[in-house]
């Protein structure tokens, strides 16, 4: 009896968290209760490939543990980097020959058994294990690299045929595994010249996203496309049914990018779709180590570049968030494999996984979760103070679309002037939120109107220079955001 009354908790756990779907205010998600779901993604695109099953279990218990729930993988190794002609873990490929019209597939799937435990099965099992973590796989069936020739031609091995099929194939495998999420593209650009030759990637790509469509059937999971650094899919596909939601790479470049303003751009669009910054800044990646200029002086990413980004960029209108660590996405092992770029600090992935962001950006879906969600909407108008101008001291301020609460994200510990009158209740409540701990402080409470000027705290800590001023309609009685 025991066991029938676990089964039955096990299947009805899994339901609730059966496919997500565009919330109708068409900017967020939600699960299939309709309750808001915060999209707080790690990049772990080498996963399938580099890790085995036992390192596959620590890692997503890890983040599961950290309070992700979308783990973004690529099925497929890096065409054009240091993995293209090595086998998984298991010493497993994933095509004949490289050809995507024969994959290796082998009767049976016992890890234990070398003959049946084939490249496929380990894709399965990430994903399946995954779903036993609640977690979500946005998964990349192929990277850009291995359809634009616009790095190298050497890794090109799909056109519009072979990936219309190959598309179908998946989109019939997972119809029926409810933590998929598909992520078409892979930082390649799309329209480009190259060799004096024109290339529009745009048909293979829309192949695809037919064939996974023509392979689910009626099941439909939500599916976006990862653009190249600078880009958004909105740039390509804005019109495109198959295009649920927006995803934008601000990338590694510079510390300066302004990425809300991305997130303010793409949800003016029509038709009204979410957008997602879907490859920010990554801990610990150096700033710009492409010019062939880099220097340890300019430095990396650190958790306040992390910080800084993401919550102006939700606090602007995106969907959620996804997190990324140089050293975890590539899964970095030195006795296995070669650091990726120059001035890469030699970080194991397995240490990496407790930087000290991974420690923090979970207070960022706590938060936006504690309040009402779907009614949320920026309005840079109620600060009537400096709002600043860049990265380095840009005030962004969000709503309740209803009047019941008010958040302001200070990337420096300044006074800020919030005008209140769009919360009509006369008693309200004032806190701050340290984006570093998730712990809040009381500021005032009672009555006060119109606008007013609100100093952050000098403690607990001198780190702490970021900020997050909530005020709530006090009737509303929120509990302290956290």
């Amino acid at each position: 009896m025991k066991q029938v009354v676990l089964l039955l908790l096990c299947l009805s756990w899994r339901v609730s968290l059966a496919q997500l779907k565009v919330n109708s205010n068409h900017r967020s998600f939600q699960d299939e209760k309709g309750k808001p779901f915060f999209w707080m993604g790690d990049t772990a695109w080498e996963l399938a490939h580099r890790l085995d099953r036992q390192e596959t279990e620590t890692y997503l218990e890890t983040r599961r543990r950290q309070g992700f729930n979308v783990i973004q993988v690529v099925a497929l190794p890096f065409a054009n980097e240091v993995d293209n002609k090595k086998p998984n873990r298991y010493g497993d490929f994933p095509f004949v020959n490289d050809n995507p019209d024969q994959l290796a597939i082998t009767p049976g799937n016992n890890p234990n058994d070398a003959a049946q435990y084939d490249y496929w099965d380990h894709v399965d099992f990430v994903i399946q294990t995954a779903a036993r973590k609640g977690l979500y796989i946005a998964l990349s069936p192929v990277w850009g690299d291995h359809v634009s020739p616009h790095w190298s031609p050497k890794g090109v091995i799909f056109n519009e045929q072979n990936a219309r099929s190959y598309g179908k194939y998946w989109g019939s495998r997972y119809a029926n595994q409810w933590n998929i999420i598909w992520v078409l593209g892979g930082d390649c650009p799309l329209v480009y010249e190259k060799d004096k030759r024109h290339y529009d990637d745009r048909p293979v790509w829309r192949a695809m996203a037919a064939g996974i469509e023509e392979g689910e059937g009626a099941k439909h999971h939500l599916m976006t496309f990862h653009p190249k650094g600078g880009k958004s899919s909105s740039e390509y596909f804005q019109q495109d049914n198959w295009l649920d939601f927006n995803a934008f790479q601000s990338s590694h470049g510079a510390r300066g990018t302004d990425a809300w303003n991305w997130v303010t751009r793409d949800l003016a669009l029509k038709p009204t779709k979410p957008t997602l910054d879907m490859e920010p800044c990554y801990e610990d990646h150096p700033v710009n180590p492409w010019d062939g200029k880099w220097t340890r002086q300019r430095g990396y990413f650190n958790a306040y570049d992390i910080r800084t980004r993401l919550y102006r960029s939700v606090f602007a209108g995106m969907s959620g968030f996804t997190y990324g660590h140089h050293q975890v996405w590539q899964f970095l092992d030195t006795t296995r494999f070669i650091p990726l770029s120059v001035g890469d600090t030699i970080i194991g992935w397995k240490q990496a996984l407790h930087a000290e962001a991974t420690g923090q950006i979970q207070y960022l879906k706590q938060l936006m979760l504690s309040r009402p969600y779907f009614s949320r909407v920026s309005d840079q108008s109620l600060i009537r103070s400096v709002k600043g101008t860049d990265y380095r001291d840009l005030v962004m301020a969000a709503r309740d679309s209803a009047g019941t609460y008010i958040m302001v994200y200070l990337p420096q510990r300044a006074p800020v002037t919030v005008d209140v009158t769009t919360i009509p209740g006369s008693q309200k409540q004032a806190w701050w939120f340290d984006p570093r701990t998730g712990k809040a402080i009381p500021d005032r409470s009672g009555r006060f109107t119109g606008v007013v000027t609100f100093t952050p705290p000098s403690q607990p800590s001198a780190l702490a220079t970021d900020w997050v001023l909530v005020i709530d309609d006090a009737a509303r009685k929120y509990p302290f955001p956290k």
